[in-house]
Parts: structure tokens; C-alpha cells; sequence
């Protein structure tokens, strides 16, 4: 009864999330399974849709979380290859580009890190999920606006983070000064 009804709405949501039927069908499969597996611990504070639509989202993100990566894995192999087979390949880095490269994602990890939760998640979302802000409202279970508030206030607070570690020139692009946070 609990699919019957559900399965529409769960599955245009990991199909919104997805944007691939054939996933977003496997999404479903594994959701329904792991509630009715989990289904003596619901404790019924809120409706059972939305209990499925965190199921189903956190499936959606694990998803795409795993498909990024190993993307990530694939290209960094292939291009280590071809740099190898080419030691002057543009994709070829000097060790001082290397080096410089390193700290700079250092100081981002950094700066990221210090966000507040929120700010930091949503900017993950964004930026490392690929999320649209409608997918990442509903994720968070907040407004649109807050999310783009969110992201607006994370950008920014990142960007005087690496200008005061000297990792980027100051003031906002365009030439105009930025605003201190």
C-alpha cells in the first residue's frame, strides 16, 4: 500500500535529483527496501513521505557522490598517464605549479572548514554535488532564498579567507571593493 502510493512522488524526486530514469528507478527500489527494513524504528513525528523523501534524497546524493568520484579517479589515472607519456604535456605540471596548486587547495580546505555548518553544507551541496538551488532547498528543508543566501554569505567569507592567506588578489572581481564580512 505504502509503494503504491508513494512511488510517484518518490521517484519524480530522485528523477529531479538523478536526471536519469534508470537510476532514479534504482534509488526508489533501494529506498522502499531500506524503510520497510527500517520500518520499526519510524516513529511516525512526521508523515511517512517525508521520512521516505529524506530516505530517497540521501540515496540520491550518495549516488552522485560515488558517480563524481569515480569520474574524478578515471580522469586524475588518465591524465597521469598521458604526463607520463609526455613529461611536457600542458597537463604536465612543474613541481613549482604543483606545489603551488597544493597550497592553494589547502588554504580552500581551510577556509571551507570554518564555515558554520549550514553555509559549509550548503556550498558542498552546490559546488561539489552540483545541486540546482531548488534541489538543495529541498535537501535542507529550506526556502530557496536561504539557500542562495546561504551560498551568497559562504562565497564570500571563503574568498576573504583566501585573500587573507594571500592565496587570491583582494577586492571582489570587476574592481570593485568587497566588503568585509
Amino acid at each position: 500500500m505504502l509503494v503504491e502510493r508513494y512511488q510517484g512522488r518518490a521517484f519524480g524526486l530522485a528523477l529531479r535529483v538523478l536526471r536519469d530514469e534508470e537510476q532514479a528507478r534504482d534509488v526508489v527500489q533501494d529506498a522502499f527496501l531500506k524503510a520497510y527494513g527500517a520500518l520499526d524504528r519510524f516513529e511516525g513525528r512526521s508523515s511517512f513521505y517525508t521520512w521516505l523523501h529524506r530516505i530517497v534524497m540521501n540515496l540520491c546524493l550518495d549516488r552522485k557522490r560515488r558517480e563524481r568520484s569515480s569520474r574524478r579517479v578515471e580522469w586524475s589515472e588518465e591524465v597521469e598517464r598521458e604526463a607520463e607519456a609526455d613529461p611536457k604535456s600542458p597537463e604536465s605540471p612543474g613541481p613549482a605549479l604543483a606545489l603551488e596548486r597544493a597550497e592553494l587547495r589547502a588554504q580552500l580546505v581551510q577556509a571551507i572548514a570554518g564555515l558554520p555548518e549550514d553555509a559549509r553544507r550548503t556550498l558542498e551541496l552546490r559546488e561539489i554535488e552540483g545541486l540546482s538551488y531548488q534541489e538543495i532547498a529541498e535537501c535542507l528543508g529550506v526556502p530557496k532564498g536561504t539557500v542562495m543566501s546561504r551560498l551568497h554569505t559562504a562565497r564570500r567569507r571563503v574568498r576573504s579567507a583566501l585573500v587573507a592567506a594571500g592565496a587570491v588578489e583582494g577586492g571582489a572581481p570587476g574592481g570593485a571593493k568587497e566588503e568585509s564580512p
